[in-house]
C-alpha cells in the first residue's frame, strides 16, 4: 500500500505483503522462523537496504518510532514557546515577526521538500524543518490568542492529541481499513482541498474580499472540519506505514522518516484545529 504521506511513501508494506505471497503462496503476515516472510529487503521502495544490512545496520522498533518522534515533536515545541516569548506581536515589534515567522515558513517548507526527494533520511534536516516550522506557529498561535480569540491555542492543542487519539484508537480497533483504495481516497482529497485552499488564497490576494469564503463563517468552519477529518486519516496512513516498517524489518535509519510524517502530520491537524477554533470562537 503506498501512502499519501509523502514523507512515508517508500514504506509500501501491504503492496508488498499482497505481491509476496502471490508469489510464495504464502498468506499475507506468515512468518518463517519467527519473522515476516515479507522481509523489508525484498521491498523495491526500501533505499539501500541490502547496503545497510551488509554493514550491521539493524532493524527499526517501535521505540525508535517514539524517540525519534519526540525529538521531533519536541523540538517544534520548544522553538514555538521560544519565539511566542521572544517574537511579541505587539505593535512594536508585529512587523519584525511576521517577516521572521514568514521567512520561518518559506525555510521550513523547502527543508521539507529537500528531505522528501532524498533516498535516506537526514536527521539535520528533519530537526531543521522542526525548528523553523516551531518558530511560525509560536508567532502564528501568539497572533490567533492576542488578536482573534485568548485562550484558543490551549483548546488547539488539547483537540490536536483528542484527534490523534481518536485516530489512533480507530486505527487499532480497525474501525479504519487502511486499505489501498483508502490510501487513494484519502489522496485524492487532500489534493482537492489544497487546491481549493490555494484558490481561496489567490482570490483573496486580487482582492475578492473574502476568497472563496474558506477562511471565514460556516462555510470556513466546514472546511476546517474537512481538514481535521483528513489530518485524522493521514495519521491511519502513518500507523500503517510504521507498524509495516517494524513488521519488515526496515533499517533503523527509518524511523526518522516515520517521525518527520507523524510531525508533518499533527502540525496540519494543529492548524486546522486552530482554524476552526479561531472562526467559531470569532463568530459566538
Amino acid at each position: 500500500m503506498r501512502t499519501s504521506n509523502p514523507f512515508l511513501s517508500r514504506w509500501d508494506g501491504a503492496g508488498d505483503a499482497g505481491r509476496t505471497a502471490a508469489r510464495t503462496g504464502r498468506p499475507v503476515g506468515a512468518t518463517v522462523g519467527g519473522r515476516p516472510t515479507d522481509d523489508y529487503t525484498t521491498n523495491p521502495y526500501a533505499p539501500d537496504a541490502d547496503t545497510s544490512l551488509r554493514t550491521g545496520g539493524t532493524a527499526v522498533t517501535m521505540d525508535d518510532v517514539v524517540v525519534r518522534t519526540a525529538a521531533t515533536l519536541g523540538t517544534v515545541v520548544l522553538t514555538a514557546v521560544l519565539s511566542w516569548l521572544l517574537l511579541p506581536v505587539d505593535e512594536a515589534n508585529v512587523g519584525r515577526s511576521y517577516g521572521l515567522a514568514v521567512g520561518s515558513a518559506l525555510i521550513a517548507f523547502v527543508l521539507a521538500m529537500i528531505q522528501s526527494v532524498k533516498r535516506t533520511p537526514t536527521p539535520a534536516l528533519i530537526l531543521g524543518y522542526a525548528a523553523f516550522e516551531g518558530v511560525f506557529l509560536g508567532v502564528l498561535s501568539s497572533t490567533v490568542s492576542t488578536y482573534i480569540a485568548p485562550g484558543v491555542v490551549v483548546q488547539a492543542v488539547l483537540g490536536t492529541f483528542a484527534v490523534s487519539a481518536g485516530a489512533l484508537v480507530a486505527y487499532r480497533m480497525r474501525w479504519i481499513r487502511v486499505t489501498q483504495r483508502f490510501a487513494g481516497f484519502v489522496g485524492a482529497a487532500a489534493t482537492g482541498f489544497v487546491l481549493l485552499l490555494f484558490a481561496d488564497l489567490l482570490f483573496s490576494a486580487f482582492g475578492a474580499g473574502d476568497g472563496l469564503g474558506f477562511h471565514s463563517g460556516g462555510l470556513g468552519i466546514a472546511f476546517g472540519l474537512v481538514g481535521i477529518v483528513l489530518g485524522a486519516a493521514f495519521l491511519a496512513l502513518d500507523f500503517r506505514q510504521v507498524e509495516d516498517a517494524v513488521a519488515f524489518g526496515a533499517p533503523r535509519e527509518e524511523a526518522w522518516l516515520a517521525a518527520f510524517g507523524l510531525t508533518t502530520t499533527l502540525v496540519w491537524i494543529y492548524l486546522e484545529v486552530l482554524r476552526v477554533l479561531s472562526l467559531f470562537n470569532s463568530d459566538s
